[in-house]
């Protein structure tokens, strides 16, 4: 499964509580759309932490890194890419 697919499904279910794909598009802004709120943030960035291995630091906790499936899954990659070059 891919990246992109992965962090959709975990949004789906977990904050929409909808298995209809159509609601969500990969460009959706989480904050403008209402999708998520503090706490929503919170839960997005353990899930994150947990699937994909990496630590997300506090002054990464950005709309720019976080506030779409896209936008996270480019953080992810960069991450990950980091870590693969430290």
């Amino acid at each position: 499964m891919n990246m992109k697919k992965i962090i959709r499904q975990y949004i789906m279910e977990n904050l929409l509580f909808t298995e209809d794909e159509s609601v969500l598009q990969d460009s959706d802004s989480f904050l403008d759309g209402g999708i998520i709120d503090s706490t929503g943030v919170m839960e997005i960035i353990l899930f994150i932490e947990e699937t994909f291995g990496i630590k997300i630091n506090d002054s990464e906790m950005l709309p720019a890194n976080l506030d779409s499936v896209d936008k996270l899954a480019d953080f992810i990659q960069r991450k990950q890419a980091q870590a693969v070059a430290a």
